[in-house]
């Protein structure tokens, strides 16, 4: 069974933080606590989108040798 534990608690926050940037940027109307008023698309979009950022990421630090930028 999954679990939906961090493996880095410490970048939990930074992961939220993140979550509403990305809704902001994608346009999607996410707000803190019950968002059960979004759809499953929206949310989805918001999942998704974090994912390929964090994609790119990995690649652009990989490309520059792990160093962050």
């Amino acid at each position: 069974m999954a679990r939906n534990r961090s493996v880095v608690p410490e970048a939990r926050e930074a992961l939220e933080q993140f979550k509403f940037e990305v809704a902001n940027e994608i346009g999607v109307p996410l707000k803190r606590g019950y968002n059960g008023d979004l759809t499953s698309y929206q949310n989805g979009s918001v999942g998704g989108y974090m994912v390929k950022k964090l994609i790119e990421r990995a690649e652009q630090q990989m490309v520059n040798g792990g160093q962050q930028y």
